[in-house]
């Protein structure tokens, strides 16, 4: 009978304990995001939008208006310099995406992207300036080869896992990202779609492919990875830059810690100066499987 009581006295010390915590959260004024990308083969894409709060509700109308307009920016390969025009589109649920391309209408200094070629990128607007580098590396790590198999331990027989043999050329330095697509959909980074070559330095070897995760929807985590009988495979093998890789490294572990109380803060590591984000070059492979029903 003591020991109850002492027990009892102990938790009601320790429930005496508990003290509220608020936190007076001030508002920031939003940073100018970039994602800028150039692909061997196609024309760089510059989208320029404003952050907003961390607790801030996002709605439609927001995006849409988030979306920086009338810009300046201008790519360089190291012999020309372009400047890019603006253009939209419109969704399927009626929302207009506003981004920076090739000027149809200026040709002369037009060019896309190729292998081992060094990028630069300026954005004037609103008064300031944003600057970025980055390199479309040789195509030197690849897929050779790709497969399907039934996934294991799934009561739904419907389900396939991806597999692909990777080779790694000798020497470290060799980065990549990945994304996948089903039939029709488009291409969607994997949860984790950025890797080294620490461990596989040039070695041949057989990896399960997951597949990308379109993070606007809720993820099925049990589920999300598998494809199923009938789908047309596409994947999109991507040799990126030690700096391209950084950004997603950190990004996706930021991404993946959201919600957790005992994770690590996370510093995106961004490659672009006077805002947040990043620009990304990529060398692209794709390898396509058709899985049978």
């Amino acid at each position: 009978m003591n020991r109850y009581l002492i027990l009892v006295l102990i938790v009601t010390v320790f429930l005496a304990c508990e003290k509220a915590v608020s936190f007076n959260v001030e508002k920031t004024t939003p940073a100018i995001v970039v994602e800028a990308t150039i692909e061997d083969g196609q024309p760089p894409i510059v989208l320029l939008s404003n952050s907003y709060d961390y607790f801030g509700k996002i709605t439609p109308e927001l995006l849409a208006n988030s979306f920086i307009r009338n810009a300046i920016v201008t790519v360089n390969n190291g012999t020309k310099t372009h400047t890019l025009k603006e253009y939209s589109l419109t969704t399927t649920g009626g929302a207009k995406i506003y981004y920076y391309s090739i000027d149809s209408a200026n040709l002369a200094t037009a060019f896309v992207g190729e292998f081992t070629k060094k990028y630069e990128l300026a954005i004037t607007v609103n008064g300031q300036t944003i600057t970025g580098t980055t390199t479309i590396p040789a195509l030197v790590k690849k897929i050779d080869s790709v497969w399907w198999r039934p996934a294991p331990n799934n009561p739904d027989t419907n389900k396939v896992i991806l597999a692909a043999k990777v080779t790694d050329p000798p020497g470290f330095g060799n980065y990549i990202r990945y994304y996948t697509k089903a039939n029709r959909d488009p291409f969607f980074p994997g949860l984790n779609s950025v890797f080294d070559d620490q461990i596989i330095d040039g070695k041949t070897y057989s990896i399960d492919v997951e597949r990308g995760a379109d993070r606007n929807e809720e993820i099925d985590r049990d589920n999300f990875s598998f494809f199923e009988k009938g789908d047309t495979i596409t994947v999109k093998f991507c040799n990126i830059d030690k700096a391209t890789y950084d950004f997603w490294r950190t990004m996706e572990y930021s991404y993946a810690s959201i919600g957790n109380p005992f994770s690590s803060p996370t510093k995106v590591l961004s490659n672009v100066k006077g805002a947040l984000g990043y620009f990304g070059g990529y060398a692209v492979q794709y390898k396509t499987l058709v899985v049978p029903k």
